[in-house]
């Protein structure tokens, strides 16, 4: 999988320091959908890659992803932020979330 980040998305996530203290995960977030298959694309922000976490290529940023979730993304995206609406997963053939969320889960009682 390979992340396109536009301009935009990088200057919005220069704010949160992400290369130098946590890492960016895509997620196919299902909780409070229903099933395992209706779920919206959410960006985390997390302290580090978990044992199954595989990684997307990207500038300046990879993305962490979890191979179950792999099914619901094409090989090439690009996230690109929108000023009133948040951050744009998207891809040649469509958008797959353009009001995208980033929740940072980083522990903050840590070091």
């Amino acid at each position: 999988m390979q992340i396109t980040f536009t301009d935009q998305a990088v200057d919005q996530l220069g704010k949160y320091q992400i290369n130098e203290n946590g890492e960016l995960k895509l997620v196919y977030d299902s909780e409070g959908c229903g099933c395992a298959v209706s779920g919206v694309p959410t960006l985390w922000i997390v302290d580090r890659a978990g044992e199954r976490d595989l990684r997307a290529e990207g500038t300046p940023y990879e993305l962490l992803y979890e191979k179950k979730h792999e099914v619901f993304f094409e090989d090439r995206m690009t996230l690109d932020y929108a000023e009133n609406r948040g951050y744009v997963l998207k891809s040649s053939g469509q958008i797959y979330n353009a009001n995208m969320r980033l929740i940072d889960k980083r522990d903050t009682t840590a070091g």
